[in-house]
C-alpha cells in the first residue's frame, strides 16, 4: 500500500517510518505505475537526499551519492537546494579519505521547528523539535478544560504554543514554525481540521485549526488536528522505547482510554477516520455510567475517573482538576505505598479490568508489543502484576500471541510530541514544502500527510 498523500486520508492507512526508513517508504509513493514529471522526480529525489542525511548523520557528497545511487553531479546540486531551504549545512572538511577531499553535510536543526500540543481533560501539553525530533522545548499547563470550554483553552493552548517557540529560537522564531499539530481526545475531522466529538471534554464540533490559525498570527505555519491516542503511538513509533516496532498498540490512560495502533509499519485510521475508540468497548458491568453517556464502556472501567472513584471520597483533593495530575498520581503512590487498603485493592481491579480489555485487543491484532502511556505508565509498578495476569490468561494464541507488555517512558506529553514529529515526516517527505527562507511556502491548514517520522 503507498503511504498517504496530502488528501488521502479517508480510506486508507498512514505509512509511517522510523528514521531509518524513509527511504523503503519514498520507494513506494505514487505507487508502482503512477507517472512522474520531472519536477515530481526532483521533489522525490530530495526527500531521498534529505532522509539519508537524517539517517547517517553527517556525509560528503560523494557518500550520500553512493549510498543513494544517484549521480555526484544530481546530489550536490540537491545538496544546493537543501541549503538554500535551510534544512541542511555544510560542515568540515572531510579527511583521510581516497581522492579529493569533500566538505561534510548534516542537518540545518537551527531554522525549522516543529510544535505538537496535546489538549486534554486536565491539562495543556507542547513540545517544540527541531528537524532531527530533539525537542528544544516542553511544558504542560494544569488546566480544568471542560470548564474554561474551547475558546479560553485553544487561547491557553496558542499561549503555550508562542512561550515554547520563543524559548526554542530566535526572535524571528514564529517565522520559523513549519508545522503545529494538536493532538485531542475525540473524533476528528482531519480534512476540515475539526474536532467532531470529544466526549470527556465536552466538545462538538469545533473548528480547531481556523481558530488556532486567527490566534497565533502565523499564517505560514502548517497547523494540523489528530487524535491523541494516534499522535501517541505516532511517538512510540519514532521516539519511544519501542521505536521502528511495526507491530504495536498503544493505550493512553488518562481520564478516556484511546487506542493508537500501528500494524506492519501503517498507522490505522479505519474508513472515516475514527479508529482507535478503544475506551467505549462494552467489557463493564451495566451499572458503570461512561461520560459518553452509554454504560459498559471500558474507560468507564479503568479510566482515570475510574481509580479516582474506586480509591477515594467526592471530597478528596484527588478529585480536583486544579491540582496538577502528576502530583495527584504521586499521592495514590504514597497511599500504595504506605500500605492504604482501599487504594491498593483499587489499583489491583483497575489493573485486572484493564488486562482485560487489552487481551480483546491483542487477540484482534496479534502485536508485538502493548504500551501502557499516560497514568498507566506513571502507575506501572502497582498494575503490572495483575494486569499481565489478567492479560496473558485471556490471549488465545499461544505464548500470548508472542506479544509483550511495555510501558511508556515519553511521559503525559507523548502525543505532543507524536504531533511534532508529523510535521517533521511532512518536510521529510516533501522538502519542496519550505521555502529558501526556512518557512512553508504554501500551508494546507487542514492536512496531516501522515503522522510520524
Amino acid at each position: 500500500m503507498p503511504p498517504v498523500g496530502p488528501s488521502s486520508r479517508v480510506g486508507s492507512g498512514a505509512t509511517l517510518a522510523a528514521s531509518t526508513g524513509f527511504a523503503s517508504v519514498l520507494s513506494r509513493a505514487g505507487g508502482a505505475h503512477a507517472p512522474a514529471d520531472q519536477a515530481t522526480v526532483r521533489r522525490s529525489n530530495l526527500a531521498l537526499v534529505l532522509q539519508t542525511v537524517r539517517t547517517t548523520g553527517q556525509w560528503s557528497r560523494a557518500k550520500i551519492a553512493s549510498e543513494t545511487g544517484l549521480n555526484k553531479a544530481t546530489v550536490s546540486s540537491l545538496v544546493g537546494e537543501l541549503i538554500q531551504r535551510r534544512l541542511v549545512s555544510e560542515g568540515e572538511i572531510e579527511r583521510g579519505g581516497m581522492g579529493r577531499p569533500g566538505q561534510i553535510v548534516g542537518l540545518d536543526r537551527s531554522v525549522a521547528f516543529f510544535i505538537g500540543l496535546e489538549i486534554n481533560v486536565d491539562y495543556v501539553a507542547g513540545v517544540v523539535t527541531d528537524l532531527a525530533g530533539v525537542p528544544v522545548a516542553r511544558q504542560r499547563l494544569s488546566l480544568d478544560v471542560r470548564e474554561l470550554g474551547p475558546a479560553r483553552t485553544l487561547a491557553k493552548a496558542a499561549e503555550l504554543a508562542m512561550s515554547l517557540l520563543g524559548r526554542a529560537g530566535s526572535g524571528e522564531s514564529a517565522a520559523q514554525a513549519v508545522s503545529l499539530n494538536v493532538a485531542i481526545p475525540g473524533m476528528i475531522d482531519a480534512d476540515h481540521g475539526i474536532l467532531a466529538y470529544a466526549p470527556n471534554l465536552e466538545w462538538r464540533d469545533v473548528d480547531i485549526t481556523h481558530t488556532l490559525r486567527g490566534l497565533l498570527g502565523m499564517p505560514r505555519t502548517r497547523i494540523t488536528v489528530d487524535n491523541d491516542a494516534n499522535m501517541a503511538a505516532v511517538a512510540e513509533f519514532t521516539s519511544g522505547s519501542m521505536a521502528g516496532v511495526r507491530d504495536i498498540v498503544v493505550l493512553t490512560g488518562e481520564v478516556g482510554i484511546g487506542g493508537g495502533v500501528v500494524a506492519g509499519g501503517e498507522l490505522l485510521r479505519g474508513a472515516h477516520g475514527f479508529f482507535g475508540e478503544v475506551g467505549h468497548m462494552a467489557v463493564a458491568s451495566e451499572d458503570v455510567l461512561c461520560g459518553c453517556g452509554r454504560r459498559r464502556c471500558w474507560e468507564a472501567l479503568v479510566g482515570l475517573a475510574a481509580i479516582l472513584r474506586t480509591i477515594a471520597e467526592p471530597g478528596d483533593p484527588l478529585h480536583d482538576p486544579s491540582l496538577d495530575l502528576v502530583t495527584r498520581l504521586q499521592e495514590i503512590e504514597h497511599r500504595a505505598d504506605a500500605g492504604d487498603r482501599r487504594t491498593l485493592e483499587g489499583l489491583t481491579m483497575v489493573a485486572k479490568g484493564l488486562g482485560q480489555g487489552a487481551s480483546i485487543l491483542v487477540n484482534i491484532f496479534n502485536p508485538e508489543v502493548i504500551v501502557f502511556g499516560g497514568y498507566f505508565a506513571a502507575l506501572a509498578r502497582f498494575f503490572d502484576k495483575p494486569l499481565q495476569e489478567e492479560l496473558y490468561s485471556r490471549i488465545i494464541a499461544p505464548g500470548g500471541g508472542g506479544c509483550r507488555v511495555e510501558y511508556s517512558t515519553l511521559g503525559f506529553e507523548a502525543a505532543a510530541l507524536g504531533g511534532a514529529h508529523a510535521g517533521i515526516h511532512d518536510v521529510m517527505t516533501d522538502p519542496s514544502l519550505v521555502d529558501a527562507s526556512g518557512v512553508v511556502l504554501a500551508p494546507d491548514a487542514n492536512v496531516l500527510t501522515y503522522a510520524g517520522g
